[in-house]
């Protein structure tokens, strides 16, 4: 990406890293998310131009791998981001490649061309980005972590990072995610669908034994 062409105006900059999000997404729903289930990016703009201050302008790139053979599911996607007013970066999926480095290094430039204002970065991803993050804090620079609480804790528990909810963003899911947990238990009790069906037994090694449970809970 030639960051070098962009404009030197004051930025606030969202990164989002698709791999991640998709990820701790796919988590949530149990398997693959569908079209109607991903975040609406159209919805995430407008809340980001909801808050860069008045004298930054907002600026948005997704991050993502293309693997082998996906490139005909992949580009729709990319143009519709693209015609939504993101930029993307877009590398082959090989082996265990990712793109921890390339979302750092386009924070790293803009931040070296001194137009940072504030970066916002969508991801649960602790290892690659919670101390940079925390160092540009450190230099004045505001930063928000977009993700879900259940899988970006680094964020959610640091006294330094401000924490925003994926789901908490007006919009950007078409209805809400099935987020039941032990923790949120409603008192009338939950429904917790199976991640996987069971003739998936028949087709994989079967899975371990879960541990006995506790006295607390026998």
């Amino acid at each position: 990406m030639n960051s070098a062409a962009l404009p030197p105006d004051p930025v606030t900059l969202l990164v989002w890293d698709a791999p991640n999000i998709d990820m701790s997404l796919g988590s949530i729903l149990g398997g693959r998310p569908s079209s109607a289930s991903r975040p609406r990016f159209d919805a995430l703009g407008r809340w980001l131009l909801g808050h860069a201050t008045e004298d930054t302008a907002p600026e948005a790139t997704v991050f993502t791998n293309v693997a082998p053979g996906s490139t005909d599911f992949v580009r729709p996607w990319v143009e519709a981001l693209r015609n939504t007013g993101f930029a993307v970066f877009a590398k082959p999926k090989v082996d265990d490649s990712d793109i921890d480095d390339e979302m750092l290094d386009h924070i790293r430039a803009r931040g070296e061309q001194g137009v940072l204002r504030r970066v916002v970065v969508a991801s649960g991803d602790s290892r690659a980005f919670r101390d940079p993050l925390e160092e540009l804090v450190d230099r004045g620079v505001g930063v928000t972590v977009l993700g879900f609480r259940e899988h970006a804790s680094f964020a959610v528990n640091s006294e330094l990072l401000e924490f925003v909810d994926l789901e908490d963003i007006d919009g950007l899911f078409l209805q809400p995610l099935p987020r039941i947990t032990l923790e949120t238990l409603p008192p009338e009790g939950a429904w917790l669908a199976p991640l996987r069906p069971l003739a998936s037994l028949l087709r994989h090694q079967p899975v371990p034994a879960p541990p006995e449970p506790g006295p607390e809970i026998q």
